[in-house]
């Protein structure tokens, strides 16, 4: 039971930070694309440019370009387009929603496969790590060059956690992933303007004490994640709602920080455009939903 308690907490991390791959991924086709392109158009290529990227990294075994290109790509997918709108579907449509979440589980890790085979060809071993002082001469060979990496991996995986989490071969990594999160924020703090802050805010925010959460840190984050990214990211005003709001029954900043989602005009700032939009159709999921989650709303 309380692995699954854990495992709805750190559900919260992924909806709101997987969606930043077309920004991040500022030189693929994809991310130029989906810079112009509604999100319903690009649900119906992101198939064709995964299926183009598997295709060249079938020749190039463990490069490292292709293998983040197909990789995120899985990645995106199964959040944005599978899992997200699973989420959002009502308790009635139970057995759907669980068919999806196991086809998004499936992607995901589809995704980390290929990350994992090029962090493996890089740095042989890293993969069969098993903690302790080996684990950590690993994470110190890890250099800037490697975050982008390195936040596809932690983040794919806890997705597919949090959608299985009696899952024993994935929940035993979590203790790897928040290591490899937070060595990927020391050698950028900056990356993707703020996307590594927004995700601490969620790992800080949604995790139990006793596995490392931490509220002021979480308060920290959000407050790092909301100035480098001068306030065109919808990611931490939702992040705040969820991780910290709701199990602090404090309705009004929940309501305050997705109004400030929905304020932002996801045409100002194109790198971020897709995330922008796809983000606030949950914020105003969250707003029509939240009598489910608050007990006094006044």
């Amino acid at each position: 039971m309380k692995r699954k308690t854990i495992a709805a907490r750190v559900l919260l991390i992924i909806y709101s930070q997987v969606l930043i791959a077309l920004a991040s991924c500022a030189t693929t086709p994809a991310s130029e694309m989906a810079q112009k392109l509604s999100p319903g158009t690009v649900k119906l290529f992101l198939p064709g440019f995964i299926k183009s990227s598997e295709r060249k990294l079938a020749k190039k075994p463990g490069d490292w370009k292709l293998s983040l290109e197909a990789g995120s790509y899985c990645i995106m997918n199964a959040n944005a387009f599978i899992q997200g709108p699973a989420s959002m579907l009502p308790p009635a449509q139970y057995q759907k929603r669980d068919k999806e979440y196991a086809r998004a589980k499936k992607e995901y890790l589809r995704g980390v496969s290929r990350l994992r085979a090029a962090l493996d060809a890089k740095y042989p071993g890293i993969n069969q790590a098993s903690g302790g002082s080996e684990f950590k001469r690993y994470l110190a060979n890890l250099g800037k060059d490697d975050v982008e990496m390195l936040y596809w991996t932690v983040a794919g995986t806890m997705a597919a956690f949090s959608i299985d989490p009696l899952d024993v071969s994935l929940s035993v990594k979590l203790p790897e992933l928040t290591a490899l999160i937070l060595r990927a924020y020391e050698l950028d703090p900056n990356w993707g303007d703020g996307t590594l802050d927004d995700f601490l805010v969620l790992l800080y925010g949604s995790l139990p004490r006793d596995m490392g959460g931490d509220k002021e840190k979480a308060k920290l984050h959000y407050e790092r994640a909301l100035q480098k990214s001068a306030g065109r990211n919808a990611g931490p005003y939702v992040s705040w709602a969820e991780a910290i709001c709701v199990p602090e029954q404090d309705y009004q900043g929940f309501r305050r920080n997705l109004e400030a989602a929905l304020a932002i005009n996801p045409e100002a700032y194109p790198p971020l455009r897709l995330n922008n939009i796809i983000t606030q159709r949950k914020a105003r999921y969250l707003l029509k939903s939240a009598e489910y989650k608050f007990i006094e709303m006044e």
